[in-house]
């Protein structure tokens, strides 16, 4: 075999093996605590309030959250101040 067979031969197997990593990585890209927006709970707590307003609400995990409402892309949107401790990620 000519040498540009060879590197042909070599960068499509290369692909092949690396195919199921790059598809698990896609479909897997939002499952570990990244979502798309802020949560509807979020956006509840700061509605009929103005920026600045101090609110709590419950966030995704049953927790309670202390924030602060700020605009964000158009909305008023509960902040936390501070991140609850989620525990070590595994």
């Amino acid at each position: 075999m000519n040498k540009q067979k060879m590197l042909v031969l070599t960068l499509a197997t290369a692909l092949l093996g690396l195919a199921p990593t790059i598809s698990f990585g896609a479909e897997n890209s939002g499952q570990r605590g990244q979502h798309q927006g802020p949560p509807p709970e979020a956006i509840e707590a700061c509605k009929d309030k103005q920026a600045g307003d101090e609110v709590g609400f419950t966030g995704r995990k049953g927790e309670t959250l202390e924030a602060i409402c700020q605009e964000r892309d158009g909305k008023l949107v509960a902040m936390p101040t501070s991140m609850p401790d989620h525990g070590p990620r595994q």
